[in-house]
């Protein structure tokens, strides 16, 4: 049997994953001798699955481009920040993606907003659901070369179809008509069917302020508060603190 010419059609066919299980196999067959048939063949369909997901993945955080690398293992709850591991644990089921709800983390400067938001980012990606992050005025910012270069049909449409948008330093600054409507635009579209996630200094009580026009602030705000979990964090800047631990 020319096992060379199988594996160049495996890897023709984009099989790789069968492919580096099957030249293990060969490599090794005091370790499979005593498989059977059926049992081989589930070890490279299975070790082909196992790629496929890897890289899917892959993709998935690459398209995300989360600002931070973060680990929902590493996500710090001694602190007393009024972050609870219950919570959390039940956020990280991902049941409200899969909803299509929203989540607000609210809270100080240097609290962890950003770390969190970028873990439960991460966390989605390992389950095969699609993320994108975007700082709050960097999205403002794509929304208008969007507008400029005529992109912009096309990524509201990419938008749309996204399980989880994180929208990070949310109100840092009164938007314009034209934040305005495109926010209204992105938040009718996703409505139901995609799950937001959104980060503020800002207590939500003072979003309506925030947007400007009451009109648009009611719309928008009709669709992000709606059935929204919310995670509120207080105390001093963790980065703060972890300085002083330097220091000391």
């Amino acid at each position: 049997m020319n096992h060379a010419h199988t594996l160049q059609q495996l890897h023709s066919l984009r099989l790789t994953g069968m492919a580096d299980a099957f030249s293990q196999q060969l490599n090794q067959p005091n370790t499979y001798e005593e498989l059977g048939f059926i049992e081989r063949l589930s070890l490279l369909v299975n070790n082909e699955a196992t790629c496929r997901d890897n890289r899917k993945i892959t993709r998935l955080l690459r398209q995300a481009r989360l600002r931070l690398h973060a680990q929902a293992a590493d996500i710090d709850y001694q602190a007393r920040r009024g972050l609870h591991k219950d919570t959390m644990a039940q956020l990280l089921q991902l049941d409200w993606v899969r909803q299509h709800r929203n989540l607000l983390i609210e809270g100080p400067t240097g609290t962890g907003k950003t770390f969190i938001a970028c873990a439960l980012g991460q966390t989605i990606c390992e389950h095969g659901m699609s993320v994108r992050y975007f700082r709050a005025s960097r999205l403002f910012e794509t929304l208008t070369i969007a507008h400029g270069d005529g992109s912009f049909g096309k990524l509201l449409t990419q938008l749309a179809k996204t399980d989880c948008i994180i929208i990070d330093d949310w109100g840092l600054d009164v938007l314009s008509q034209k934040q305005r409507n495109d926010l209204l635009e992105i938040m009718e579209d996703r409505h139901g069917r995609g799950a937001t996630l959104i980060t503020s200094q800002l207590p939500v009580l003072h979003w309506h302020e925030a947007i400007g026009d009451p009109t648009l602030a009611d719309a928008i705000l009709d669709r992000l508060l709606h059935n929204a979990h919310k995670i509120q964090l207080k105390g001093e800047s963790m980065r703060k603190k972890l300085a002083k631990e330097n220091l000391a």
